[in-house]
């Protein structure tokens, strides 16, 4: 018998040969794990013919589903080839199919990817053009939702070799393991690399995204969840209002529907609200749990896409537990009611939920303090909260509510995105504060129920006043949250803080002086911060309203022009240090960041930033507006042509000189550092490319 690379036999057919039999690896990991990585560098170098099933692309390069992923996964294994399961794969529920896909003649393997949560959440933060748009403090409270779930792969499973990799060292090894392996090689069976067979969910990640100055503020203490006793000897409970740790105790399953985590969820309404009456006002907690179900399933109709998301401080609420027990009874939608946990002052900066509306658990007299969530949100709203508040009443009675614009000037709009706070008010069993009813349940649940029923009413209020700008695309990184509000008769375009950085640096330069190269009363100049080729630079406009290549209209065409000649002219820089450098200049159809800005970028496309097919085909398909097209657009027909994100950012991966295909990224860079093809005639006119070139050249 023949040994392959780790000691194991080598099976024979019947006539003698070595044959090794197809593999199905399943990944298992995380967000941010690195599993992509793991499939193309194995698939870049190894001789065994191996195909990576990924459900972020299996739907002609969209989001699929898993049935999709199974039948791709069957026709590979079918054709002989081995193929990389390419999902999260968390838990024994997600696995077991594709393990089924085993028998005599197929090997089952997992690869777990089970390193530091610190590692996964700081490579997802930062990671942009995410196949399948997860990315950023969104996508970090993702990662800590799923691994709170998450069930270690045994070989009870029906796996037949595991390996789990504890760290990069681990990760580096495997890939050469697997690379090694080639079309007539097979692999030892067992576990390897498990240190701790009974290892638990990693938990808590999210305090990973703290920052450092934060460490020993008012966010960084636990929350406190205590019982006391109310009038009439009841448990209530009381949460305290000092924590910033968000984490959604709702599973996130695979199988949902395709898009159902990438949708831009920051273009979403959303009212977030905490449980009203229950804490200070101590109102028995099975009776308000019916009351919020009920008037939430009554509404449900009138909502549209809008969410309600009922939030507490603490994963041992029992008012949340209550309510979503009811919630699944009664069917409610899940992804349009759910539960969070969390600050509610701070839900999108540490929790990385969108909510554009908060509901305060006021006082009769709207006033500041009085702990628990009133005086969380008057503090964390600043001073326009209180004066926005005097401006529309100075009392509210139990069972009303009233809905406060928030002035753009508070740190809740401009960090968090909040453009409305809620108060409502309402029935009190406490005999320390006013207005107890004294047990009487009957009162109190109507009243209870008609502070719900004014608090959705205000919410709906809001969500039919804003209207949603159209765009191409519904992904995280199709673009920033426009709404724009109706508010005393004028619009204002309302766009998620993490998207505002250009906007700002655009209208203050001097208070970024470190980044900024060059500055005018109509531009601004700077280096992409993640450049996807040698030279990339950003040219910004400097006028408020003009945030995407959409909002260009003919009034615009002086500053357009003035854009393109200071590019021009960075060119010539540029060029001048390097002669062999060849530019375009140009817009993205649908930014990804607020402000209009001009791209002044280097055709080489030599840089580490470049990692996915959304960076390549934003930049070499016609989602990338040319410079000159956009003013002869603009200047003929009065405004520019936006080309469809979603056709165009799933195309296959193709060089831009010679128009060739590639499968992944790695191939398609190896490429083009060596093509030398002339560019595509129509690139070659206009000016499109600077400086222009000419038809000579080498093929590829």
């Amino acid at each position: 018998m023949e040994m392959d690379i780790d000691g194991a036999c080598k099976p024979k057919d019947e006539e003698g040969k070595a044959k090794g039999k197809p593999i199905v690896a399943i990944l298992v990991g995380a967000p941010g794990s690195g599993k992509s990585t793991f499939c193309e560098n194995v698939m870049l170098a190894s001789s065994r013919p191996w195909v990576r099933v990924c459900q972020d692309t299996i739907n002609n390069g969209k989001s699929g589903t898993k049935p999709q992923c199974l039948k791709s996964a069957a026709a590979s294994l079918k054709e002989g080839k081995s193929v990389f399961i390419d999902r999260c794969n968390l838990d024994k529920e997600q696995r077991v199919d594709f393990v089924n896909l085993g028998g005599p003649e197929v090997e089952v393997h997992a690869v777990v990817l089970d390193l530091p949560a610190k590692l996964s959440v700081s490579r997802i933060v930062k990671r942009t053009g995410h196949e399948g748009n997860l990315q950023g403090g969104k996508a970090a409270a993702v990662v800590n939702r799923m691994l709170q779930n998450k069930e270690l792969p045994k070989l009870s499973e029906g796996f037949s070799r595991i390996t789990f990799c504890r760290n990069e060292t681990d990760v580096d090894a495997a890939i050469k393991t697997y690379t090694a392996v080639g079309p007539l090689d097979t692999l030892p069976h067992g576990c390897f690399g498990q240190k701790d067979p009974n290892a638990k969910t990693q938990l808590g990640i999210m305090r990973f995204l703290k920052r450092p100055h934060e460490t020993n503020t008012r966010d960084s203490v636990p929350s406190q969840l205590t019982e006391d006793k109310g009038p009439c000897g009841k448990t209530q409970e009381t949460v305290s209002s000092s924590s910033g740790m968000a984490s959604q105790k709702i599973k996130v399953s695979e199988d949902m529907a395709p898009g159902s985590i990438s949708q831009d969820e920051s273009d979403i309404p959303t009212l977030a609200f905490p449980s009203i009456s229950t804490a200070d006002f101590q109102f028995d907690l099975e009776k308000a749990s019916d009351v919020i179900v009920g008037k939430v399933e009554e509404f449900m109709d009138k909502l549209g896409n809008a969410r309600l998301v009922l939030v507490d401080l603490t994963e041992r609420s029992k008012i949340l537990s209550l309510v979503r027990a009811k919630a699944a009874e009664k069917k409610i939608d899940s992804k349009r009611f759910f539960t969070f946990i969390g600050d509610i002052c701070q839900l999108y900066t540490k929790g990385g939920l969108c909510c554009n509306v908060i509901a305060n658990a006021a006082n009769w007299r709207l006033k500041p303090g009085g702990g628990g969530v009133n005086a969380a949100i008057f503090n964390a709203a600043g001073p326009a909260l209180e004066a926005a508040t005097k401006e529309q009443a100075r009392s509210l009675l139990p069972g009303n509510a009233l809905v406060v614009p928030l002035p753009s000037t508070s740190p809740l709009y401009s960090k968090e995105g909040v453009t409305h706070v809620i108060h409502v008010l309402g029935p009190n069993m406490n005999p320390r504060r006013p207005n107890c009813l004294d047990n009487d349940y009957v009162n109190g649940c109507k009243v209870l129920g008609d502070a719900y029923s004014s608090l959705f009413k205000g919410f709906l209020s809001i969500a039919n006043t804003q209207v949603k700008v159209p765009r191409s695309s519904g992904s995280i990184l199709s673009g920033p949250s426009k709404l724009e509000d109706e508010i005393s008769g004028t619009k204002t375009k309302m766009w998620a803080p993490c998207l505002q950085a250009l906007y700002n640096i655009a209208m203050q330069p001097e208070k970024h002086s470190k980044q900024v190269l060059e500055a005018s009363d109509d531009v601004v100049v700077l280096n992409d911060i993640y450049p996807k080729a040698k030279q990339h630079l950003l040219v910004l406009a400097r006028i408020k309203g003009l945030d995407t290549l959409a909002d260009a209209r003919k009034e615009h065409l002086p500053l357009l022009m003035t854009m393109h000649e200071v590019g021009l002219r960075w060119v010539d820089k540029f060029v001048g240090e390097d002669a062999s450098l060849v530019f375009r200049l140009g817009y993205h159809s649908v930014p990804s960041m607020r402000q209009l800005h001009l791209h002044v970028i280097s055709q080489d496309f030599d840089s580490k930033h470049l990692k996915h097919k959304k960076h390549w085909n934003s930049f070499t398909t016609a989602f990338f507006r040319d410079s000159v097209d956009v003013i002869e657009e603009i200047n003929n027909q009065g405004k520019a042509t936006i080309q469809d994100e979603k056709r165009l950012m799933p195309m296959e991966l193709r060089c831009h000189r010679c128009r060739s295909a590639h499968p992944n990224i790695p191939r398609l860079k190896s490429h083009i550092s060596s093509c030398q093809a002339p560019y595509p005639a129509d690139l070659q006119k206009k000016g499109r490319l600077v400086p222009e070139q000419t038809n000579s050249g080498c093929d590829p």
